[in-house]
């Protein structure tokens, strides 16, 4: 069998001058020529795949070569399956906001959220009011003040250019 899958090296193709080998039961077989594992494995009528390429020596399994990927792809969908993407929502304020409308836009960070996203809050300062960046940071402490028991702060409010941007994260539960 030649190598299909090019992740991993077998049989003839194992280029090394020594190998630790596994049997398909999981017992250590002790260093061998890759020769000699091949040998083996032929007699089994199994093949000889290098599993850890890196390690010292190359450590090598004898198994079902079709078996085994079927095991690795099943294993690689269960670990990309268990992963949680992160997604920012970004909710964007301005100096002249009025206190209710921070009740809404609160509101709505508060769902973005309970979800378990970030919110990205946002304050653009447009010609001379980045001169006031005070007001600004007064409008994210009273944002940040009706979300405060959800979330906490990852990132405090900072200027950047003509924006002033802080980050919320949920709270662990």
């Amino acid at each position: 069998m030649k190598n299909i899958n090019k992740n991993f090296i077998i049989n003839e193709d194992i280029r090394c001058k020594e190998v630790r080998v596994i049997s398909e039961k999981g017992e250590q077989m002790g260093i061998l020529s890759p020769k000699e594992a091949l040998q083996i494995a032929e007699e089994r009528d199994l093949d000889l795949v290098l599993v850890a390429p890196n390690a010292k020596p190359p450590v090598c399994k004898i198994v079902n070569y079709s078996k085994y990927l079927y095991e690795q792809a099943k294993k690689d969908k269960l670990a990309k399956k268990k992963q949680k993407t992160i997604n920012i929502k970004e909710i964007r304020l301005s100096t002249t906001i009025e206190e209710h409308d921070i009740g809404i836009k609160a509101n709505n960070a508060r769902k973005f959220l309970k979800s378990e996203d970030k919110v990205k809050v946002t304050i653009r300062f447009r010609g001379r009011e980045a001169d006031y960046s005070y007001i600004g940071n007064r409008i994210l402490d009273v944002f940040f003040s009706k979300v405060e028991d959800i979330c906490v702060i990852e990132k405090k409010p900072k200027l950047e250019g003509k924006n002033m941007i802080m980050i919320l994260a949920p709270k662990k539960a």
